[in-house]
């Protein structure tokens, strides 16, 4: 019985499958991005653009929900979904920022902070660090801004409730922002323990590696 259990083959974890419900979400919210541009620039719909960018700021806690409920979570998601929030975020606020539906300062604050952060995950990884799950913090921040700038987009329209929006915009985006912006240095303490972790853990592959070719010898 005991060999029979221990040559049965093993089941794949889930956190490394590929083909999951969020997964197929994030990579519509990506797909999605230039259809926004698109309808922004191309058809001069602001309405249209904005409420298609509030859906994909929406989606971001739909299939975070799915993957939890669901037992969806996956390694794959896990780098994803905060790419395609990441993208979403940037094109939305240089794009707004563009059609001058936004504030300079707040469009500056917002892409100054994704640069910031953005380029230190490149130079963490650079360095040999473990990957940073984002924090519940970075993910709230995220969320508000990503209606806050569809908002602003929409008060700038024909909608007939654009002043509406234009009040709403800056209920979300002034608590957005302080959050996003101190979300940013949750993440020094992250990436000092990440960037040990993840030495520590090459480390230890190079001495099992050095080991293992000493036994072959």
């Amino acid at each position: 019985m005991d060999s029979a259990a221990a040559s049965s083959p093993q089941t794949e974890s889930p956190g490394y499958r590929v083909l999951t419900i969020p997964n197929a979400i994030s990579l519509a919210r990506l797909a999605a991005i230039p259809v926004f541009v698109y309808l922004l620039f191309g058809r001069d719909n602001r309405a249209g653009a904005a409420e298609l960018l509030a859906v994909l700021g929406a989606t971001d806690w739909v299939d975070g929900w799915i993957a939890r409920r669901f037992d969806q979570v996956s390694e794959l998601g896990k780098i994803l979904d905060p790419v395609a929030d990441r993208l979403m975020l940037l094109v939305g606020v240089l794009s707004i920022a563009i059609d001058g539906s936004v504030p300079l300062w707040i469009a500056g604050l917002t892409l100054a902070r994704e640069g910031l952060v953005s380029v230190a995950a490149l130079v963490l990884a650079a360095l040999g660090a473990r990957r940073i799950d984002v924090t519940w913090w970075g993910k709230t921040g995220t969320f508000l801004l990503m209606f806050a700038f569809p908002l602003f987009l929409a008060s700038h329209s024909t909608l007939f409730w654009a002043d509406l929006a234009g009040i709403l915009a800056w209920t979300f985006v002034i608590p957005g922002l302080a959050i996003h912006l101190y979300s940013a240095t949750g993440y020094i303490p992250a990436a000092v323990t990440a960037l040990r972790e993840g030495r520590s853990a090459r480390a230890r592959r190079r001495t099992g590696d050095t080991a293992g070719a000493g036994e072959q010898r």
